[in-house]
């Protein structure tokens, strides 16, 4: 299994980049504020993602939106959409309009401890010690920024906890989506959920007038910042697991809080200094390795990126093999083995009462 490496590589920098793209968010989305209102602003980042995703996703629609798949993976789709695309964004420009972007920035790692929580519970997902330490540390660095907050910086960081709920259980139903490809995923999340907060925004407040350079900028960021980010995402999620995924993705505070000196003007104080050696601690305890057991994998079709070196994939393609990271509709002959594994896609299975190390 040492080949397994060259895929893990690879998600760990999707993983790493989905998550630069989504910290330069947090600034930029506070400078649109003072000009659009959350609901116009979380409809447009979102309708961007979709506008990002939408000609890889209708380029290869037999397989992109195989009907049988949507039908299969609906309540699951629909959670996404719900709890993604309208939930999480809304509760985090909410918070966003009433604290600084820095600590929002940080804050936003709480997604990372739902994501791990409802995992542990929910989701099959082993966590290891190490792992466990890791999201204790991150949990800290959101407690050290949080004491210089005023009651209404504190009220906004409930917001922010609730977006990173939603987002964390978008994170396990996207990683679990068996026959729907992640541009497919991102490009219906985008839609649905950017034309209902938008649709809400204008009945609500009762205002479409924007500027267009204002709503040209909201869906240029939502273009790179969701679509792009969220597709890089995904991918590296269904490599290593909703939770390993999400550690990866944890650095996006880093270049948030970058951000915000620099487009915004906030001071960078010992505070959050303190705060980011704590988060950058949690990240790499989190990260540091799988598990391995004896483990049974059943037979399944599915549509997810993978290449054929990792001895999980060794189906044949017509023509010349596929040498590189691809992704399309594939099947699984039932499979016994031991080996060092994340909860990936594959690897999503019970570990007894006390689970393994």
């Amino acid at each position: 299994m040492a080949s397994t490496g060259t895929m893990r590589a690879r998600a760990v920098i999707y993983g790493l980049a989905a998550g630069l793209l989504f910290g330069l968010a947090t600034p930029v989305s506070k400078l649109l504020l003072s000009s659009l209102d959350p609901y116009t602003l979380a409809g447009l980042l979102y309708l961007g993602a979709a506008i990002a995703s939408a000609p890889q996703a209708f380029a290869r629609r037999a397989t992109d939106f195989d009907i049988r798949a949507l039908r299969k993976n609906w309540l699951k789709l629909v959670g996404i959409v719900a709890f993604g695309g309208v939930l999480g964004p809304l509760l985090l420009l909410a918070g966003l309009s009433h604290s600084a972007s820095a600590s929002v920035s940080i804050w936003l790692n709480l997604e990372l401890v739902a994501t791990a929580a409802l995992g542990a519970i929910f989701f099959k997902e082993h966590l290891t010690v190490t792992g466990a330490i890791g999201v204790g540390l991150t949990v800290l660095s959101g407690v050290v920024v949080s004491l210089g907050e005023d009651a209404a910086g504190l009220g906004a960081g409930v917001f922010i906890a609730l977006a990173c709920v939603s987002w964390g259980i978008d994170n396990h139903l996207t990683a679990i989506v068996d026959g729907v490809s992640s541009k497919a995923t991102t490009f219906l999340k985008g839609l649905i959920g950017g034309a209902f907060n938008l649709a809400l925004g204008v009945v609500l407040l009762g205002r479409a007038d924007h500027a267009w350079l204002d709503v040209a900028a909201a869906l240029a960021l939502g273009m790179a910042s969701y679509g792009i980010s969220i597709s890089l995402y995904i991918a590296s999620s269904q490599a290593l697991g909703a939770t390993r995924g999400q550690i990866l993705f944890s650095v996006s505070p880093f270049w948030g809080i970058a951000g915000a000196a620099i487009l915004l003007s906030e001071a960078i104080t010992g505070r959050i200094v303190a705060s980011f050696l704590l988060l950058a601690a949690g990240i790499a305890l989190s990260a540091i390795k799988g598990h391995g057991h004896a483990h049974r994998h059943e037979a399944t079709r599915h549509i997810h990126l993978h290449d054929h070196l990792d001895g999980h994939h060794t189906h044949v393609h017509e023509g010349e093999p596929a040498r590189s990271a691809h992704s399309h509709m594939h099947a699984h002959e039932a499979l016994e083995h031991e080996h060092d594994h994340f909860p990936d896609l594959h690897h999503r299975h019970d570990h007894g009462p006390a689970g393994r190390e």
